[in-house]
């Protein structure tokens, strides 16, 4: 695995979300087809987890977070941006979805939730907000945002 297989295998699971809605109706449908059981789920957390420990996901670290950015918004992911976090119960900054966030969780512990929510997809809708929060262990969350639009509270 390497950021440019990473990309194919992201751009799969982008081009099937396409334009749809952010919202519970493309968070039941994520978890149903590409939920925590799926071959899908299976390969984007292995891929995860080899970026983290190779160093090319999560390369940033502050307040106890590992982050970065690994691909800007572009057309070939649908105009999304793909960000990976690394947290071990820990809540991050404060911040606003403009557009909304689809988040794939993926504890690293058996324990470990995302805002409450164990292995799967958590779809925030446009104009919601939180400061996102791993509880009871460790987990990596890949962020997808539309237009890479995230504003952080000041």
């Amino acid at each position: 695995m390497n950021p440019q297989s990473f990309k194919a295998l992201l751009q799969g699971i982008t081009s099937d979300i396409g334009s749809r809605p952010l919202d519970g109706q493309l968070q039941d449908w994520l978890n149903t087809e590409r939920g925590a059981t799926s071959p899908v789920y299976q390969q984007l957390k292995a891929a995860c987890e080899v970026g983290v420990v190779e160093g090319w996901l999560a390369q940033r670290e502050g307040g106890g977070i590992k982050y970065g950015r690994i691909f800007k918004p572009d057309d070939e992911l649908q105009g999304f941006s793909v960000d990976v976090v690394d947290m071990n119960t820990v809540a991050g900054p404060h911040h606003t979805h403009p557009l909304g966030e689809i988040d794939l969780i993926m504890p690293m512990d058996d324990t470990a939730t995302f805002d409450g929510h164990g292995a799967g997809w958590l779809v925030y809708g446009p104009g919601s907000a939180h400061p996102p929060t791993v509880a009871h262990g460790r987990a990596l969350v890949l962020y997808l945002l539309p237009q890479g639009r995230i504003e952080f509270t000041r």
